[in-house]
């Protein structure tokens, strides 16, 4: 049997630039003396083009991003090559060629960007929040935008994902959408979900988010003082919207409860044991934790307040609880009616409750970690706000000693 002559080559048009100096980069296949030419979908100054190694002659990360999209194409060109070659098959300069592009370019990034949201929209309230998904379909939304206004596309095939795009979509959070670090992070995140995705699919053979590093901004959470709760606990409102927020507020900061786990909280969930002291004993709904929470005298207290309310009758709960928009936006009220200038929100009671009500009363870390339902302890450690109430106590000790 006769064997096919086979050979390709990389090389630009210097007579053909575009508008920004740069020359395409352009394949030739050739089979048998026939030869067919495609667009790599890259180009380069024509100044860096080494035509002996096909290559790059710049040291920067666009030069060695496109020395490694060469590499991996010369790669796929000989596997696919081989392959045909084994079948004993007759074969074209075309074929290989439509080979070559036809895999990836079935499939585009915004189409598996939104297949994915569609998928795990079914799954929310089994492994997904809904917050959670609506962050994966702005992040999608924001990448199409990025799209059509750096490239003027709709959407890109996975082969023209690169590093350069990412990138272009982290400053495009930054200064179109005008996201602070942690926020652009958590997009960030959430695209690389997907990448991996399609990279464990094999629908991409490299990874774009290689060398990339995200690095979150430590944001100082507040947590309300023994002083701050009391005037909470003893102000007098005469409105019942801000009534009710500040009572589930204070039985999150006495309880540590999250807000969707206050909002889903039943009289099932409360029980006595042996002495028959009251615990909230309850599995989180985010993490999927059973935790177990010993009820203190104040949350008691609102417990009996609410007992007979005609609002938690209507909705079968046992406090009178908002949703969580609401209440972030009534506490900002209540907070400044009470001389807070803290950021009240739902979240900073269950970090008050770890620091002021437990950490600088000598519960220990592992026992708060056990009660806000934590996974690691790490995370408690994070939730857990040192304070100088609690440095001057351990430091009792030392002040004996070197008094």
């Amino acid at each position: 049997m006769k064997r096919n002559s086979f050979g390709f080559v990389f090389f630009i048009k210097r007579t053909k630039l575009l508008k920004n100096g740069e020359a395409p980069i352009r394949l030739r296949i050739k089979v048998n003396s026939v030869a067919v030419e495609s667009q790599i979908k890259r180009s380069i100054r024509p100044e860096l083009w080494n035509q002996g190694t096909e290559s790059s002659t710049g040291r920067d990360r666009h030069s060695v991003e496109l020395n490694d999209y060469i590499r991996m194409l010369k790669l796929k060109i000989l596997t696919i090559h081989r392959d045909l070659e084994l079948t004993g098959a007759h074969f074209t300069a075309r074929l290989i060629m439509d080979k070559l592009y036809s895999a990836e370019e079935k499939r585009t990034l915004v189409a598996i960007f939104r297949k994915h949201n569609d998928d795990i929209r079914k799954l929310i309230g089994i492994d997904y929040e809904k917050r959670t998904v609506t962050r994966y379909d702005s992040c999608c939304l924001y990448l199409e935008d990025m799209l059509k206004s750096t490239y003027g596309k709709d959407d890109i095939s996975l082969i023209e994902v690169n590093g350069e795009l990412i990138r272009n979509y982290e400053m495009h959070l930054k200064t179109v959408r005008g996201c602070q670090q942690n926020t652009v992070i958590r997009y960030m995140k959430c695209f690389k979900k997907v990448i991996n995705m399609a990279i464990a699919n094999e629908w991409m053979s490299k990874d774009p988010f290689a060398g990339i590093r995200f690095t979150a901004k430590e944001v100082i959470k507040d947590v309300l003082t023994k002083d701050e709760l009391d005037t909470l606990i003893n102000k007098e409102f005469h409105s019942k919207r801000l009534e009710y927020v500040r009572d589930v507020f204070i039985f999150c900061c006495f309880t540590g409860l999250a807000y969707v786990d206050v909002n889903n909280l039943r009289a099932e969930d409360i029980g006595t044991d042996n002495n028959g002291d009251l615990w909230i004993r309850k599995t989180r709904q985010k993490t999927d934790v059973e935790f177990h929470v010993p009820l203190l005298g104040v949350p008691k207290t609102i417990l009996r307040k609410y007992k007979d309310d005609p609002q938690c009758y209507k909705t079968e709960s046992i406090l009178p609880v908002t949703s969580n928009q609401k209440m972030n936006s009534y506490l900002k009220e209540i907070a400044e009616l009470c001389g807070i200038s803290k950021n009240m929100t739902t979240h900073t009671a269950r970090r008050t409750y770890a620091t002021t009500v437990c950490h600088e009363n000598g519960v220990a870390i592992e026992n708060i970690s056990k009660m806000l339902g934590h996974k690691d302890i790490r995370m408690t450690m994070h939730y857990t706000k040192i304070a100088d109430a609690t440095i001057k106590r351990d430091m009792e000790q030392v002040k004996r000693v070197f008094s």
